[in-house]
């Protein structure tokens, strides 16, 4: 005689099986997003909307006058530096990076990258919309790995 798993044993593992793959596939919304930025700056915000569009997420503000501590705690070497810096799952954005960048990292968790940053505030950049006017920007990734071009835009 051979003995079978009862049905409602393999129909708990299976559905185990399922919670873990939810939960692994909906790590980029489960993540917490703080943006940190001058309350005087008024791109941001239109930036954080970017973000929550094109992640179907929310960003948390925080105001903050003193920016440059913000982000020499965080590690952001200064030649990148734009004008707000968020925080996400371990990772550092600096600036008017493209949500589809930000996805990208968070999907791909490029080794010895700490971050991704747009120094600087290019026109055409999210946030930084003005009508046709689009200056071409690059995303940098930073970290232990050194600095390297993660994606470029338009």
């Amino acid at each position: 005689m051979i003995w079978k798993k009862p049905a409602l044993f393999r129909r708990s593992i299976s559905g185990a099986a399922l919670l873990v793959l939810a939960a692994c596939s909906n790590v980029a919304q489960a993540a917490t997003y703080t943006m940190f930025r001058d309350p005087g700056c008024g791109c941001c915000l239109s930036w954080a909307g970017h973000v929550e569009d094109g992640m179907n997420t929310k960003v948390a503000s925080v105001d903050s006058n003193d920016m440059a501590a913000i982000k020499t705690a965080r590690g952001v070497p200064q030649e990148l530096w734009s004008c707000h810096t968020m925080e996400v799952d371990g990772y550092i954005i600096e600036g008017h990076v493209p949500a589809e960048a930000v996805a990208k990292l968070l999907r791909e968790r490029p080794a010895g990258v700490a971050g991704l940053a747009v120094p600087g505030m290019p026109l055409g950049s999210p946030g930084m919309e003005a009508g046709d006017r689009v200056q071409p920007f690059e995303v940098i990734a930073f970290g232990s790995a050194g600095r390297s071009v993660f994606a470029s835009f338009p």
